[in-house]
């Protein structure tokens, strides 16, 4: 997605662009994403709600650890990229009287999520694939499907250009670019099964920051609470479900082995409603997976004693689902084999995205208060009116850009929008905005800096050369140590990927100690030592995928490690990181992003603070009440209602 809106944003001032997709783009995995993308329009805005609520929500939701200048652009910008998107015929719901439709979502109590169906990533990717097809087809945009992007190459510390290989042809080669924007999304993979697409290795991040880009907050690791247990991966149930009104439960009584409908409602818990009565089911996704794993791993109150509870909307009128939830109930059907207009669904939390990425910079807007708004501590924020340039200053250089000069990271990939916690509907928005509004900022440093005076392609050929050759290397290395039929666990990339993610997933995604995090280290060394003896079973040199996944399986080994060694340093508990050693947050020492550094084939962390001018922190607890299965004191909430 992000990769798309920057590319028809820089195409459409003139500028050529290469674009690079390991799959046909229209199949990034910003088509899996369903439940909406988030602004203020003006029936939010009757509602009481406003660009700066829609600002301090996504600060709070993300445990304050959010770069908060991009965080206040995005946010104004949201109203303008909605009506973009409506204009290059995006089919958003509508209500009857013709207004684009708004759903709640996780971490408000204000409608202000704008969707269509349950397939919005679905339809705002064939949107801005028009545009970028258009470009196309006058010459502006060329490009590489089925090419997976290998190294960064740099001259004089300045990135300008990269190594790609072409899939089928296994061919390697280098391509020349004054400015090189990297919109790889996520690493779900790095933890085995996932809500992510198999392609999201996170591959293409850590191999930037092999070649020295830094890594920012590696261990916000986002774990949704509704997907589907598979045995192969699992697979989202958006939060849409929820904000249209569906209401997560257990039975009281536990291992109760009644068909859920034979379940009177005096004898189900609905915990999340009882603990969070303002909130109920709409509770950020970080506080709603803690619970749901509360309630199945810690009390034992999961549906039929496993690791799941119910996500029920059989509540409400067939028709209306379908309108609404279309997407994913077929999806649920499909996999389960139950309907869930009738059967409530059996759910459980699942990897699903990565908050942390590679760390980029920006330039401060016009807005600068002398004393920091908080609209949680002390009433209604003073008025912002939502003007372009207040939180970042549009057109700077260093917009979006990594430490690295000419070296750009967009949407998932970029570290900066969604602290310890991303918000339901921020990611489409995150990776259009930066498309739609750091493109600029490519535009001007390639016009205005290094590459205006000096581009890539009258650079000696020397770097470009290098950097094939070293790829070509490597991939040499790998095919001809091949050995067919290999099945030994040792030295399989199968294996070692299987071991990476179970490793990962139990050491570094709900729950969190110290004891466990050396552990991981230590398997991770284990892992790395095994993966530098690894034998593919496929030496062929021609569509070799084997090779391709066994390639990957090297990057997430490092990408893990900075996963770790950030969790392990950050002693406290903020957003998705849960230390059960270190409970509460802890402001004065960890109020910093983890900067994550790769020098000598080894990785480091350090702390940087961050700029908190715009909103101090404060408590976040969604008004908490604490409750128990035998607790009838609060009486259920249902999120449609709130």
């Amino acid at each position: 997605m992000a990769g798309l809106s920057a590319a028809a944003r820089i195409a459409e001032a003139g500028t050529p662009v290469d674009l690079f997709s390991v799959v046909p783009v229209k199949r990034s995995h910003s088509v899996c994403a369903q439940g909406g993308i988030n602004a203020c329009n003006e029936v939010a805005r009757q509602q009481g709600y406003s660009e700066y609520e829609h600002f301090d929500e996504t600060i709070y939701g993300g445990d304050f650890l959010a770069d908060q200048h991009p965080v206040l652009e995005m946010a104004n910008w949201a109203p303008r990229i909605i009506d973009l998107l409506d204009r290059m015929g995006v089919p958003f719901n509508r209500t009857g009287e013709g207004n684009r439709d708004l759903r709640l979502f996780g971490g408000s109590l204000f409608k202000r999520t704008h969707f269509s169906g349950a397939t919005t990533g679905q339809q705002l990717i064939y949107g801005l694939d028009e545009q970028v097809r258009r470009y196309e087809s006058e010459g502006k945009v060329t490009k590489y499907e089925f090419w997976e992007f290998l190294w960064p190459i740099l001259h004089d510390g300045r990135c300008v250009g990269i190594a790609a290989q072409d899939m089928r042809t296994m061919q390697i080669r280098s391509f020349r670019a004054d400015a090189v924007v990297m919109a790889s999304g996520g690493c779900g993979l790095v933890f085995g099964k996932s809500t992510n697409s198999v392609i999201c290795t996170g591959a293409a991040a850590a191999r930037c920051f092999r070649a020295g880009a830094w890594y920012g907050n590696a261990e916000m690791i986002q774990v949704h609470p509704t997907a589907i247990p598979g045995a192969d991966k699992l697979r989202l149930m958006s939060e849409s479900a929820r904000g249209e009104g569906g209401r997560i439960w257990v039975p009281r009584k536990p291992k109760d082995a009644r068909a859920p409908k034979d379940i009177p409602e005096s004898e189900r818990w609905y915990f999340l409603e009882e603990k969070y009565p303002a909130y109920g089911n709409i509770v950020p996704r970080d506080i709603a997976t803690r619970e749901i794993f509360d309630v199945c791993v810690n009390q034992g109150m999961g549906v039929d004693g496993d690791n799941q509870v119910y996500l029920d909307l059989t509540h409400k009128d067939p028709d209306y689902l379908t309108r609404k939830l279309g997407g994913i109930l077929e999806i649920y059907e499909k996999f389960v084999g139950e309907d869930p207009r009738y059967t409530p669904m059996k759910i459980f939390p699942a990897v699903h995205y990565s908050m942390g990425g590679l760390w980029s910079t920006y330039t401060k807007g016009s807005y600068n208060p002398q004393t920091p708004l908080n609209k949680h501590k002390s009433g209604s924020p003073a008025p912002i009116d939502a003007k372009v340039g207040q939180g970042m200053q549009l057109g700077a250089i260093n917009n979006s850009m990594t430490n690295i000069p000419g070296l750009y990271a967009f949407g998932e990939v970029n570290f900066a929008y969604h602290g310890a916690n991303r918000l339901g509907a921020n990611a489409l928005l995150s990776c259009i905005f930066d498309g739609l509004f750091c493109g600029v900022s490519v535009l001007n440093f390639i016009k205005n800096e290094a590459p205006g005076k000096n581009p890539a392609s009258g650079l000696p050929a020397g770097s470009f050369d290098a950097v094939v050759a070293q790829e070509t290397a490597k991939m040499k290395q790998l095919l001809d140590g091949a050995k067919p039929s290999n099945t030994e666990p040792a030295t399989n990339p199968y294996h070692i990927g299987k071991e990476l993610g179970d490793e990962m997933t139990a050491a570094c995604t709900v729950v969190r100690t110290e004891q466990r995090l050396k552990q991981c280290l230590a398997k991770l060394a284990e892992l790395r030592d095994r993966y530098s003896k690894i034998r593919l079973s496929d030496s062929a040199a021609w569509t070799n995928q084997s090779f391709g996944y066994a390639r990957s399986v090297g990057d997430m080994l490092i990408l893990a490690e900075a996963v770790a060694l950030g969790a392990l340093e950050r002693k406290e508990s903020r957003g998705a990181h849960y230390r059960s050693d270190y409970t509460n947050r802890d402001d004065t020492n960890f109020m910093k992003t983890t900067l994550a550094r790769h020098e000598g084939g080894k990785t480091s962390v350090e702390f940087v603070p961050i700029d908190a001018s715009l909103i101090l922190p404060t408590a976040r607890t969604y008004g908490k009440k604490e409750s128990s299965p035998k607790s009838q004191t609060q009486a259920p909430v249902a999120a449609a209602a709130v």
